[in-house]
Formats: structure tokens, C-alpha cells, sequence
């Protein structure tokens, strides 16, 4: 196979074995969240390296099993590298397809072509390296403002709190939420945030603020009017992460981000639907050098490892994110529409369940034309007990329901009418529960229903085919009912 690798002399190569398996390749180059579970065959995001287009797939928001034509594109990638790698060293294939990756997604998100990119395992890969990166000038470690754990990521904050530094870098979080799982007013979250910048200010830190573009539960915050202000009025002092690991941002808003310096952090495994562990971090050429600095400093100044495994989890991506692409935005803004009211409608009827409230995304500060990012894509809701009182579930109880969501229930077990063992033998995924406070002294969390590109590509496939994908969603929440009911003999 003609390649375009350079060859120099003296080069290590890998064996062949090593990439036998695009499944087992697929599961490579992260950590022991993408490992699979020996008997499930399952990972932490409950999902499988290989298709299993049976699986009502509406989880987005946490993670998703790889479509049929992903796995495809992985496959060959892999078998394209199993023949380089048999006259070319992997850290010269390695550079080569990293840039080509690296080209392709400036190129689909229509970004300048000086657009810089590094790329990492995970999002939490990537708040470790910004963290380093906003400690290299002061004595003092950087003060870093972030939104609670609950709804970015258990391991953010510590990524976050090493740096340059011999002390802990200064990592506050901002709550979001009340006690009993509420929204704090954007105003009051946005005072917060100022408090915060300006007392690090006057102390002499540098502060990192890390915008999250969206959470969990679908939030832009704090607001991007108080990221601005505070952004020109300390500029020289303030360095701006946008957390938009869930991608479920349009070109216009990224381009608009990268036009006021702000660095991005993206990941292909969400709304995109690439396997977990496909990490990005986007910036201007002009923070370039001392981002590769910080970068070669956290990985102990050792060159590029060949991750084979992130090679091909972007590569997977990257097609979605191409397929999305080609579908008409006028049509992804009415399917979108469609789907809402359906699910806006189903949640607040049925007594099983409580829409949580999720503001209207605002974008108006970034002086960006209306577009599809603009629109409410992660659908949270709360569980509740059929008895007199509507008893909340616990988040115990929402953890047994979203594990029995993804297993197929033997009817034998439960002697159902055949409606209902229809419904219980569906396969499905939402979100993992996300924790949102406590109801009378008890601890409670949310599902997520998501929209993802995957499903936006395939409604657009056939005629009615959206109607298909709305219907799926239904039946999810049409199994969760169920799951309900059968609740006390799922806990015995």
C-alpha cells in the first residue's frame, strides 16, 4: 500500500497482534473506564465496542454504543494501520493520521485553517492540560472556577486541582442547584462567578473560568453575557475554557468562541456518538506554542505515544459528525421542534414522571444567527411512585430502573399481558441518572432523554422515519413506566 509516511532510519515498529481487533483496538489508549466488564462485556457507560442497532439508543448525553457504519469506518482505519505498520514506524503513522484527523475536523466544523488542535483520551484529559496551561506565568497557583460535580463530571475537579504548582491549584465550584434539586436563578449563579474572579484578581491570581456549553442536564453556564464582561474587563488576566464536551455546539457558535480567544474542549463520544474516550481541545494559532508546552509538560516531556485506540474512536466521529453535516439545517430544526413537543408533552402528563425545568439556551451574547444549537436537545426528568402521596424515587431506586432499561426482561418472571411484555423485552438507553438534590431528607437524581446526530441522520433516511425515532423515545419512557410498577419485585 502506497503510503504518505515518511520513513526515517532506526525506527521501532509494532507488532501486527496488536491491532488484530477493531473492538478490542476500540477499548485502547484510556483508562478503566472504557475497559470491558468480564462478564457483561460491558464498559462504565454501559456500552459494548461493536454494534447493536437493536438497543433503543437515547443516551447521548452520557454515552453510546458505535453505529454499524462507525464500526465500518474503525475497521478500515485499522486495517489500513495494520498494513502501514508492517514497513512504517507507528509514531510516524501515528503523526500522520493525527493530522489528518486533526485537518478534517477544522475542516467540518468550517473553522480557519490556522485553528489549533490537541487531542486527548478523554475531557477530563483536557481540563487537566488547560490547568497546567493557566498556571504558567504567576507565581501563585490559578484560581479555577468550574459548576458543581453533579453536572460535569466526577473527575473533573481533581484534574483540575494539580498544576504547575507546589500547591493545589485554587479549584471552586459554583452550585447550581438547591437542596431539593431547583435551579439557582442565572443572576445569582452569575454574581457568584464574578465574587469569585474578581477576589482572585485582586490576590494576584490568574483564573481560568470554565464555561460549561452544556451540562448533564442541558445548561450553558454561567450565562455568556457575565462570561464576556468579565472576560473584557480582565482580559489580560483571565483565561476562558469552554466545556463544550457534549459538541452539541453549531460552527457559527465554535467559530464565535474561538473569535473572542476562549479554548474549546470537545469530545466525539456524546452528541456525535463515537465510542467514550475521544477527547479535543480547540484554540487560536496564538495560544499554540504555550498549550504544547503545558501539554509536553503533563505527559513528562515524552513525544506522542501511538494511541491507536483514540485514532480510531475519532475516526468513528468523525464520520458521524460528516453525515450530520450533510443534513439541511431546516431540517434538523423542525425534527428537533418535533421531537420536543412530544417529549415535553409525555413527560408532563404521566404521573410517573417530572420534566426537570431547562432554561432556554441563550446564545444571544455571541451575535450568532439562529441555528440548531440554539434548541434544547437533553431531556431530564425525575421517577415517581403510582401511590396517593406521588412519591419521588430514590436515587437508588432510579439507578435499578436505568440498569434494567438496557436488559432485555424475561416475561416468565413477571406474567404480563402482551402489551406489556412487548415493552419489557425493549433494550434501551438514556442518560445516566444525574444526582439533583434531596425531597424530604431523601437523595433523588434525573434520567436523560437525548436527541444525538445519529438519530437527527437516520430520521432524515426514509419518509416517516422521524416519526420511528419520536416513537422510539416514547417507548423508552413507555418501559420506564413499566419498570415502575414492577419496581418492588426488581428490588427483592
Amino acid at each position: 500500500m502506497k503510503t504518505n509516511y515518511s520513513h526515517p532510519e532506526g525506527m521501532t515498529y509494532i507488532p501486527e497482534e496488536m491491532l488484530s481487533d477493531t473492538a478490542q483496538c476500540l477499548t485502547t489508549g484510556g483508562d478503566a473506564r472504557i475497559a470491558l466488564e468480564a462478564i457483561s462485556g460491558i464498559n462504565q457507560y454501559g456500552c459494548r465496542p461493536f454494534p447493536d442497532p437493536d438497543m433503543l439508543a437515547y443516551g447521548s448525553s452520557t454515552a453510546s454504543i458505535i453505529s454499524t457504519q462507525g464500526y465500518h469506518y474503525a475497521d478500515q482505519l485499522r486495517q489500513r494501520l495494520v498494513t502501514a505498520l508492517k514497513t512504517e514506524s507507528a509514531s510516524i503513522i501515528y503523526s500522520y493520521e493525527i493530522k489528518r484527523i486533526s485537518e478534517e475536523l477544522i475542516q467540518l466544523c468550517d473553522l480557519p485553517e490556522t485553528t489549533g488542535v490537541i487531542f486527548s483520551a478523554s475531557g477530563t484529559d483536557i481540563h487537566s492540560l488547560v490547568s497546567h496551561y493557566a498556571g504558567r506565568e504567576n507565581n501563585l497557583a490559578p484560581r479555577i472556577i468550574m459548576i458543581e460535580a453533579n453536572e460535569t463530571g466526577k473527575g473533573v475537579s481533581a484534574a483540575l486541582s494539580n498544576g504547575n504548582h507546589c500547591e493545589l491549584n485554587d479549584v471552586m465550584s459554583v452550585k447550581v442547584r438547591l437542596e431539593d434539586g431547583e435551579l439557582r436563578s442565572i443572576t445569582t449563579i452569575d454574581e457568584d462567578v464574578e465574587t469569585l474572579v474578581t477576589e482572585a484578581i485582586v490576590t494576584n491570581r490568574r483564573v481560568l473560568l470554565i464555561v460549561t456549553d452544556q451540562s448533564k442536564t442541558g445548561l450553558i453556564t454561567p450565562s455568556l453575557s457575565c462570561v464576556l464582561d468579565l472576560h473584557q474587563r480582565y482580559k489580560d488576566k483571565i483565561d476562558v475554557l469552554i466545556d463544550a464536551c457534549q459538541f452539541r455546539v453549531a460552527p457559527l457558535t465554535l467559530r464565535a468562541y474561538l473569535d473572542c480567544g476562549f479554548m474549546i474542549a470537545l469530545t466525539g463520544s456524546k452528541f456525535l456518538t463515537g465510542p467514550s474516550f475521544s477527547g479535543a481541545i480547540l484554540f487560536k494559532s496564538a495560544l499554540s506554542r504555550e498549550l504544547e508546552v503545558a501539554n509536553k509538560t503533563l505527559n513528562n516531556n515524552s513525544s506522542q505515544t501511538a494511541n491507536f485506540g483514540l485514532l480510531l474512536r475519532w475516526e468513528v466521529a468523525l464520520q458521524e459528525l460528516k453525515l450530520f453535516r450533510s443534513i439541511p439545517q431546516k431540517y434538523i430544526i423542525t425534527f428537533i421542534q418535533d421531537f420536543t413537543s412530544a417529549i415535553r408533552q409525555r413527560l408532563q402528563q404521566d404521573a410517573s414522571f417530572e420534566p426537570l425545568p431547562v432554561p432556554k439556551i441563550d446564545r444571544s451574547p455571541m451575535m450568532v444567527e439562529h441555528s440548531w444549537d440554539q434548541l434544547q436537545t437533553i431531556f431530564p426528568f425525575l421517577l415517581y411512585h403510582a401511590d396517593i402521596d406521588r412519591t419521588p424515587l430514590t436515587a437508588e431506586e432510579t439507578l435499578i430502573i436505568y440498569k434494567q432499561l438496557a436488559v432485555s426482561i424475561n416475561n416468565e418472571c413477571f406474567s404480563l399481558q402482551d402489551h406489556h411484555a412487548a415493552i419489557a423485552s425493549l433494550r434501551c438507553q438514556t442518560g445516566q441518572p444525574v444526582a439533583c438534590g434531596k425531597r424530604n431528607g431523601v437523595k433523588i437524581s434525573a434520567l436523560r432523554l437525548c436527541i444525538s446526530s445519529r438519530l437527527i441522520v437516520e430520521a432524515a433516511l426514509e419518509e416517516n422515519n422521524d416519526q420511528s425515532i419520536i416513537d422510539g423515545a416514547l417507548s423508552v419512557l413507555d418501559k420506564i413506566a413499566l419498570l415502575i410498577q414492577l419496581l418492588p419485585m426488581l428490588k427483592a
